[in-house]
């Protein structure tokens, strides 16, 4: 179940986020016909393997370090980076640091 339904106004993200002594948590916070906001903390050490999605990504890095490979690109994670990945893009991840990222998925256009 989602956190925020689409009548709600904010939240401030900071207090939803929390490290797992290892691996990963997400929350939902909104889902829609077209959108899912989830808000993943990642613990430091974590990896995500070489993978796509068959929707359009953002991801806005809130807290920590890490380094996302995309389609073979470096991009170091860090708090203020956004980054745009189309639907079918080949994508890894690895948390250097408790990481917490926000991943925007979209319909494709």
């Amino acid at each position: 179940m989602a956190i925020l339904s689409i009548e709600s106004s904010f939240i401030q993200i900071k207090d939803y986020i929390e490290y797992p002594s290892s691996g990963i948590l997400s929350k939902v916070l909104l889902k829609d016909d077209n959108c899912q906001y989830t808000l993943f903390c990642l613990a430091e050490g974590t990896e995500i393997s070489e993978h796509t999605a068959s929707r359009n990504a953002v991801v806005n890095v809130l807290e920590g370090e890490g380094l996302l490979i995309l389609e073979g690109k470096k991009i170091t994670l860090k708090s203020g980076i956004f980054i745009v990945m189309p639907s079918n893009a080949s994508h890894s991840l690895h948390a250097e640091t408790n990481l917490s990222f926000l991943l925007t998925l979209s319909a494709n256009s």
